[in-house]
């Protein structure tokens, strides 16, 4: 089997201790620094998100819990630079980023599209760094890759793209009123839309560390056979949580999403909350 060659995880710049200047830097918010973690999470955002998505977990997560929430390139601060329009592109570059912070057990969190980031990165680390796996992926609103998901969402015109974003309900509706705003999100989004569409899962040894698939009920985009289908892709457990609500079912339920990392990485409980609700794990609930 070919994979994309990349650098290693070794490889980092000169500037290779956490937290110092770099262009590694750029892909990495640090909005809460923790002087000794127990553990890293690292979060990478939805097609057209950006790492403030992931500000409420930050919050939420005991002091034990560092958060490093990942930032494409194209928006926000990066907004000037180039975007990057596939996923081994954002794997390969966050991979490097991720170099000097692996001094620490990391878990990864995705959502929708970054959930295939976030599965192309644990292969790559674990691949490039066996020693140095990665300790739990979080996959969120996402099909496994091996369940085939075809998608020309990238290819709508600007006024289907933006029906596309109102359906899925994640988009504050203030933006999709501003023609100004929307004029100024769209070529991220559709960029990143390119990036899932055009991405091409590629057989390999299964992931060693154990997988936690988390969904909306009522996601049209996840159904419960497609979500089930991560399971084949580790040898380590598997868990299923669902949550009322759709494709951004997170935004509503923060508090339930933090508890669930923590159960699942073996941490304490947040500072307050009720605990989180479970799916069966041999049967996700079913998507309308």
């Amino acid at each position: 089997m070919t994979r994309p060659s990349g650098p290693s995880v070794r490889e980092t710049r000169a500037a290779s201790a956490p937290g110092s200047p770099g262009t590694d830097d750029l892909w990495l918010r640090r909005y809460r620094p923790v002087a000794e973690p127990a553990l890293r999470l690292v979060c990478l955002p939805h097609a057209g998100g950006s790492a403030s998505a992931f500000l409420p977990l930050t919050r939420l997560l005991p002091e034990t819990v560092e958060v490093l929430a990942v930032q494409y390139p194209g928006r926000q601060d990066r907004r000037q630079e180039p975007f990057v329009d596939s996923v081994d592109g954002l794997v390969t570059h966050i991979v490097t980023a991720l170099g000097p912070w692996l001094d620490r057990p990391v878990a990864l969190f995705g959502h929708s599209l970054g959930s295939l980031v976030a599965f192309e990165t644990a292969r790559r680390v674990e691949e490039q760094a066996p020693g140095s796996g990665v300790a739990h992926l979080f996959v969120s609103g996402r099909v496994a890759p091996t369940f085939g998901r075809p998608s020309d969402t990238h290819l709508l015109s600007d006024d289907k793209l933006i029906a596309k974003l109102a359906e899925l309900q994640g988009t504050d509706p203030r933006v999709l009123a501003d023609q100004e705003l929307l004029r100024l999100a769209l070529p991220a989004i559709r960029n990143d839309y390119r990036a899932a569409a055009t991405y091409t899962w590629r057989p390999g040894p299964p992931l060693t560390c154990p997988v936690t698939v988390l969904t909306g009920s009522e996601d049209p985009h996840v159904p419960a056979d497609g979500a089930r289908a991560w399971h084949r892709l580790t040898t380590g457990a598997t868990a299923f949580h669902s949550f009322s609500g759709g494709h951004f079912y997170l935004t509503e339920h923060t508090e339930a999403v933090c508890r669930t990392i923590l159960a699942a990485t073996g941490f304490a409980p947040p500072r307050s909350g009720p605990p989180a609700t479970s799916a069966d794990p041999e049967r996700p609930r079913e998507s309308s």
